[in-house]
């Protein structure tokens, strides 16, 4: 349990955390019961860093650094996804060109403009919410994310060798029972400090993740891991955006 914690630790975060054994096929499905959890660790080192940015520097400066800090602790893992998605699923070819564009190491107009956009966005909504809300509202967007990537982990694979399909291939019934339940304590935890905001929040990135699959089955044929990437970055998004609209309508 402990080798498939690490391992979880190193596939989505920069923490010098890895497990000893070597990797065999199934291992990242495997260890997908512990993606939640890595998930609110992350968000919790994140939020750590706000409150010490936040005793040095000014709103501004303090929203720019941690963004950069989220960014760095998970290496810019699921912004790539999100650029190859841009460029690819909104490209008016067949679902085969594609995910050829999709495999291409270029980044084009569509997905620079996605990355531009979703890094504003989400330094926008860090700036406009209060600190000790962000520093709750982290762990829960980080921790609820990780645990959607199981979800898409079942769902139909574009490309039968890739990332996506050897994930699923060790995905275990056990790891949706215990990731489950990680889920479900952290939403509960996150209403009691953030209110019924957080529940809406936890519900719409649910839902969120079924619009993302149903068009990447209609545009690619099924998800690939840029589709993984994707909903991760979204659903943090979305996150901060059902704050941000709650906050401004209070």
């Amino acid at each position: 349990m402990i080798g498939h914690f690490l391992n979880a630790v190193g596939f989505l975060s920069v923490l010098p955390l890895r497990g000893k054994q070597p990797y065999q096929t199934g291992d990242l499905g495997r260890s997908a019961l512990f993606f939640p959890l890595v998930g609110v660790l992350m968000g919790a080192l994140t939020a750590g860093a706000n409150y010490l940015f936040g005793l040095v520097f000014p709103s501004l400066i303090n929203s720019a650094l941690t963004l950069c800090f989220w960014i760095f602790i998970s290496g810019g893992l699921h912004l790539d996804g999100v650029a190859d998605c841009f460029d690819g699923m909104l490209n008016a070819s067949a679902p085969e060109r594609r995910l050829e564009i999709m495999k291409d190491s270029r980044l084009g107009t569509f997905g620079g403009l996605g990355l531009i956009l979703l890094i504003l966005l989400k330094f926008v909504c860090l700036l406009a919410l209060p600190g000790a809300q962000i520093r709750l509202l982290l762990p829960l967007a980080m921790g609820i994310s990780r645990w959607l990537l199981l979800w898409a982990g079942k769902q139909p694979s574009a490309r039968p060798g890739g990332m996506g399909a050897e994930f699923a291939g060790g995905l275990k019934p056990s790891a949706f029972l215990i990731a489950g339940l990680t889920a479900l304590v952290l939403t509960a935890a996150a209403v009691w400090q953030l209110g019924w905001t957080a529940l809406a929040a936890v519900l719409a990135v649910h839902l969120l993740a079924l619009l993302i699959f149903q068009s990447a089955r209609r545009r690619l044929g099924g998800v690939t891991g840029d589709v993984f990437g994707l909903l991760v970055e979204f659903s943090e998004l979305l996150m901060l955006l059902v704050f941000v609209i709650r906050s401004g309508a209070a």
